[in-house]
């Protein structure tokens, strides 16, 4: 029994790696703090692995376990005590290096740890309002405020231009750009 739930359990692990991997650097903004969250994400995904077999979508359930692992991380007293003082210099090779793309990951990694992986959820995962409710265990309600509060915390983050919202400023010239890419921004 156990040796074949081992295998099972190795098997969709090393499918999702990658992708879990991605899904925490957004989240973290750091490689090596996504490691570190994909490490425990992965420990309690083993603990409850014959409940996450048994679920319509196990890679939900996965996601979830993160982003609550992330959560969980950010509002632990170990974030607030420590303080690195300095980066490694570790970028991913598939990032592509353009200055807006720069420009919106310092502003999203400015949000805190609710805004942020709502945003991640809604826009990077391309998830509806009630799946990203579902993952973070909140009302739809919450998950619509805290994206709006988001949205416009990177706006105001990324200057006058993006705070003036679609409609007005360089949105109007047909200028506008997205908020966050890979995602269609619906709300």
């Amino acid at each position: 029994m156990s040796g074949s739930r081992d295998a099972e359990y190795s098997e969709y692990v090393a499918a999702r790696l990658t992708s879990m991997r991605r899904l925490a650097a957004a989240l973290c903004d750091d490689w090596q703090r996504a490691d570190d969250l994909v490490q425990a994400t992965l420990v309690k995904l083993y603990v409850h692995w014959g409940r996450a077999q048994s679920v319509s979508h196990p890679d939900a359930y996965a996601r979830a376990i993160l982003v609550r692992e992330f959560i969980q991380d950010r509002r632990s007293n170990w974030v607030r005590r420590v303080s690195l003082s300095s980066r490694v210099a570790d970028s991913p090779a598939a990032v592509m290096d353009h200055d807006a793309v720069l420009d919106l990951r310092a502003a999203v990694a400015t949000l805190p740890a609710r805004q942020r992986a709502t945003l991640v959820l809604r826009f990077y995962c391309d998830l509806s309002i009630d799946q990203s409710a579902v993952v973070l265990g909140c009302s739809a309600g919450t998950v619509k405020s805290q994206t709006a509060r988001g949205l416009e915390a990177v706006r105001l983050a990324l200057g006058p231009a993006h705070a003036a919202g679609p409609g007005r400023g360089r949105a109007a010239a047909g200028a506008e750009q997205p908020i966050i890419p890979g995602g269609r921004g619906r709300d």
